[in-house]
């Protein structure tokens, strides 16, 4: 059996874990660990924890849908008038990943019948990367568990091992690396990002230097980990670092985490809030060093990693890095193709089309996930491209139905962003996009306890959340994003405190929005959501 948690609807009630607790796991107060391919005689346990959990966010051997409708798997009305298509058509994926697996799976459940042909660089089928930097990396669980519900249910044909170097518009084909042409009446790209190498390529090949990205890197590194190491070196402080660093120090080695930035998480979350971050692992035992970068690593004669000089003229001992310095997005098998692809991704309309160069929408080209740059209306109709689990799954459901559907049928891609962290027994959520605010204010709760809620405003209006173990209230916040609600809100919540004080949000520095475009959404079901303008006096 496949089991997958949609972590961005949990709110860490814990009845699973009570339920299966040989399946499920409570890492402190919130964060929820699983294993995704439990053993048979776990079924049952594991369909009464999904019975019994109250958000229902455990899906058993099918994929989580992040449109929260009564019936997440009833198909959905697409075009009337292109049947011979939904019969006889042939649609490319080029990308087995979550985005990808995810389109097969929506296109399928929406009535096309035709070929459905999901094009791989690696050889594995479409696993969950947020256990690589969590159970993987502890040995909870190897490898083989992150696989998702199987694509052979799905009638696809997968090639695996390929990747695709060439797109032809005109002739309607995708070039692969072994020479091969598939045609295609409509493609999906989805080819994602890969974690960005550490810049030097000698020091990079070093013995013990790692990247995590891939179900191969996280292997990897639990292999250096489980051979024994002396003293970790993490080489910036995101998510990934962040993660990475807390699996370390639960294993109880000697972490160091050094990060350019003024603390981690920073670049997403704040200043304000990135510094709440860096107390919670220096209070772990992390020795982090912010504001300074990597100048070098240095190897022995053998050609292993012994350690890294600092921009602060201090050194660091070390027999494993990790290199966690954000992602590269997979663009440049796209040379030549005519659309307007680039380092920040591939950019689309807000139903997932890709744009070409001259700015217009394609027809048959569709993008999906991490890769995608896309407007979003709630943000002043900002591009923006999101690396994030769930926008992956909303994204490629969304892709999938379009591709179905003629101008009248199709919907638009306005999912809040929600994203997830467990980190040194903390569930960190968010909803909306931090960095988009000027001002933020603890809403709820006690930033010295690390269970609170953050509210993120610009020029007087709600635009993100973000809990520290307090994922109860995401969805409260995220309908009044919704509803471009005043900033900072006005409720007499539970935990709130005697006086609430805005602070700069201190976010990095980032282009200035368009003005005078702010939208409230409205709508539950994904066929119904749309946007109203307005009007400021």
């Amino acid at each position: 059996m496949r089991v997958v948690v949609d972590l961005t609807r949990c709110q860490g009630y814990g009845q699973c874990a009570f339920m299966a607790p040989d399946v499920f796991t409570m890492h402190g107060q919130e964060a929820l660990m699983y294993d995704p391919d439990p053993e048979a005689a776990q079924r049952e346990r594991v369909l009464q924890a999904a019975a019994a959990c109250p958000v229902q966010a455990i899906h058993i051997d099918r994929m989580a849908t992040q449109h929260r409708t009564r019936e997440p798997e009833l198909s959905y009305a697409t075009s009337h008038g292109d049947d011979a298509f939904k019969r006889d058509g042939h649609i490319v994926i080029v990308g087995a990943s979550l985005a990808g697996g995810r389109a097969a799976g929506v296109l399928r459940r929406d009535g096309f019948k035709g070929r459905l042909t999901l094009i791989g660089d690696e050889l594995y089928e479409p696993y969950d990367r947020p256990p690589l930097s969590k159970q993987v990396l502890t040995g909870t669980i190897t490898v083989e568990h992150t696989a998702l519900p199987h694509l052979r249910e799905i009638e696809v044909e997968f090639l695996s091992g390929t990747p695709a170097t060439g797109l032809d518009l005109a002739a309607k084909q995708v070039r692969l690396a072994d020479g091969r042409q598939i045609d295609f009446d409509k493609v999906l790209i989805a080819t994602g990002v890969r974690a960005r190498p550490w810049p030097n390529e000698q020091e990079a090949a070093l013995d013990g230097v790692h990247v995590l990205r891939t179900l191969d890197d996280a292997h990897r590194i639990r292999e250096r980990l489980a051979a024994g190491v002396r003293r970790v070196l993490i080489i910036g402080a995101g998510f990934t670092g962040s993660e990475v660093a807390s699996v370390c120090r639960d294993l109880d080695l000697d972490v160091t985490v050094v990060e350019a930035g003024p603390a981690p998480l920073a670049g997403a979350l704040g200043k304000v809030i990135g510094e709440v971050a860096a107390r919670m692992q220096r209070d772990a035992g992390v020795d982090l060093r912010c504001g300074i970068k990597v100048e070098a690593l240095d190897g022995d004669a053998d050609g292993r990693v012994r350690g890294a000089r600092l921009s602060d003229g201090s050194t660091v001992e070390a027999d494993l890095v990790v290199v966690a310095l954000g992602a590269v997005r997979n663009i440049e098998w796209l040379a030549g193709s005519g659309l307007a692809a680039g380092p920040w991704g591939v950019a689309t309309d807000a139903g997932c089309r890709a744009v070409d160069i001259n700015g217009l929408v394609t027809d048959d080209v569709f993008v999906a996930g991490d890769v995608a740059r896309f407007p979003h209306p709630v943000y002043h109709y900002q591009f923006m491209a999101l690396e994030h689990w769930g926008n992956a799954v909303a994204q490629a459901e969304i892709a999938a139905h379009n591709m179905l559907s003629d101008q009248a049928h199709r919907w638009p891609h306005l999912s809040l962003p929600v994203f997830w962290s467990n980190q040194f027994g903390v569930n960190i959520k968010s909803v909306g996009v931090p960095t988009i605010a000027d001002e933020l204010v603890i809403a709820q709760g006690s930033v010295e306890e690390r269970r609170f809620v953050a509210v993120y405003g610009y020029r007087g209006r709600i635009t993100a959340a973000v809990t520290f173990d307090q994922a109860m209230w995401l969805d409260f916040y995220r309908d009044l994003i919704q509803r471009a609600a005043p900033f900072p809100p006005d409720f007499q919540m539970v935990g709130r405190p005697d006086e609430l004080l805005a602070v700069p949000a201190e976010g990095p520095p980032r282009l200035t929005p368009a003005e005078g475009a702010t939208v409230v959404v409205t709508g539950h079901d994904p066929a119904e959501r749309r946007v109203t303008l307005v009007r400021h006096q």
